[in-house]
Formats: structure tokens, sequence, C-alpha cells
């Protein structure tokens, strides 16, 4: 028998009604903080930043596409990583279907990662995902924008991510192989997510997930926004959906994986059919 709070229809009609008011504030809250994301004042991009796209060599004004709003989401894929971020691929299932809507409204979308553009180009295959994919392998786009890191710098503390510096990494962290992580079989969520990346733990913390707006005015592009971490929840439609079931996030340790890692069982359509052939 559940443990549940159980009761009537009307019951829950009134315990809804109070939630609708929150709700309703939180959307009247949500719109004003869009409002001051847009009123943020523009920094002019001087710098010429240099991408490697399917389309070839290209600058950073390139990626609009001929529109005047671009929209990039730094995803963790080091030149080092044999695949992409689990929780960036994630991110990346929930927006890979939007991007024709926002082309169609003057925003250009690209994701921006520091491994080489063949890398991307075969992890893209692998997922089915069809969104613009550069490479900013080499260049300084990820360290400027606050999603990149050097060794030194890990070992250190002097990394400033999400906008506060964070402490020097424990020195567990370095040097964990996968097969040491794999025999170890203990070593928490972010060494099991760098494990599905094929890299080791301080490899794989040096860069980091974000988005980054810009917008091209007169021929010159300006930075907007960024936002880091926990600032990406939106963006993370997985979330906003398990918010509104019944169990809600319901986590315990890392539960998700690259979308064709999943157990057969539990794929679209197999579960269902496996609970109804009994």
């Amino acid at each position: 028998m559940t443990a549940h709070v159980t009761g009537t229809r009307e019951e829950w009609l009134s315990a809804r009604l109070d939630l609708l008011k929150d709700e309703k504030e939180l959307t009247r809250r949500s719109d004003a903080l869009a409002l001051r994301r847009r009123e943020l004042p523009w920094v002019r991009i001087d710098k010429e930043y240099r991408f490697e796209t399917d389309e070839g060599s290209t600058k950073l004004a390139d990626l609009f596409r001929g529109r005047s709003q671009l929209l990039v989401y730094h995803f963790m894929f080091g030149p080092d990583y044999t695949a992409g971020c689990p929780s960036c691929s994630s991110i990346a299932d929930g927006f890979n279907g939007i991007v024709v809507h926002l082309e169609n409204h003057d925003v250009a979308f690209s994701a921006v990662s520091r491994a080489p553009l063949a890398k991307l180009q075969g992890f893209k295959r692998r997922m089915g995902w069809t969104f613009p994919w550069a490479s900013s392998n080499g260049g300084e786009f990820n360290r400027d924008f606050g999603v990149w890191f050097t060794e030194e710098q890990q070992r250190e503390g002097s990394i400033e991510y999400n906008f506060h510096r964070e402490p020097p990494a424990p020195e567990p962290l370095a040097g964990k192989t996968v097969q040491e992580w794999q025999v170890r079989g203990s070593e928490g969520p972010v060494a099991q997510i760098a494990a599905m990346t094929g890299t080791d733990v301080a490899t794989y913390t040096r860069d980091r997930p974000g988005l980054s707006a810009f917008v091209l005015d007169d021929g010159i592009v300006y930075h907007t926004y960024s936002s880091y971490a926990r600032g990406l929840d939106g963006l993370w439609g997985m979330y906003q959906w398990l918010d509104r079931a019944p169990m809600g996030r319901n986590e315990h340790g890392v539960w998700w994986r690259h979308h064709d890692k999943y157990d057969k069982q539990f794929r679209r359509g197999d579960h269902n059919d496996d609970c109804c052939s009994a």
C-alpha cells in the first residue's frame, strides 16, 4: 500500500489550486529574470576566434549564418575524450530538435567543443543529431568564456567557473585511470561520468558545460550572456519532465547514459512489450 498521502478529487483540486498560485508567481519571476538578462550590457568581441565546422574554417561571426543572434552550447568534449560528456549529451538530445525553430526566429545555434572536428562528427553520427557543432580545437574560445582550464589552474586552485573560484583539486582526482575506477568501483559520480568519456577525472573536469549568447550588430559581435552549472538546468529537458513526474527526479547516483547505452529492456517500447507479454 502506498505511503504517500491520498485524498478525494476535491482535496486534490484544493491543493492543486494552492500550488498553482506559487507556480504562477514562479512564472512571473522567470519573466522578470529574462528581462534582466536582456538588459545586461553588451561586451564587444575584438578577438578573432576560429572554428572548424562542416562548412570549413570559420570565424565567430560566421556561426550566425545570416542571423542577428547566436546561442552557443559549450559541450564538454575535450580532445582526449573518446565520447561526449553523457550529461551534455542528454541536454543535446533535448535541444537537437528545436534548432530549426530558433533559426526561423532569427537565432542561430551551435554547440562548440575543443575536440577535433572529426571526433565531433563521428559522435554526432552515432547519436543521430543534426544541430551545428563547431570545433574550437587549438583556440582560446573555451578558455576565454570560462569553460576550459589547465592542469596548473586545477592544481593551484585558480579555476574560476560559474563566477567563483574553486579550491585546488583533491589529489586523488589526478592520474586515476578508467581501469582503476572499474576495479575499485567506488570513485563517486564524477568518476562514473568521466569513465563514460574514456578519460580520467582530472582531464574530464578541465572542460565544463555552459551557454553563451551573442548578437551581431552592424557587423560587430557582442557577448550578451553566459550561464554555467545549475544555471543550465532549464535547458536540460529531461529534468523539466521529471520534475512533473510523480516521483520527481528520484535520483540515487548517476543513472543517465548516452541514449544508445541503456539496457535494451528499458529502451523505448521494449519495456512495455515485455510487461504485456506474460
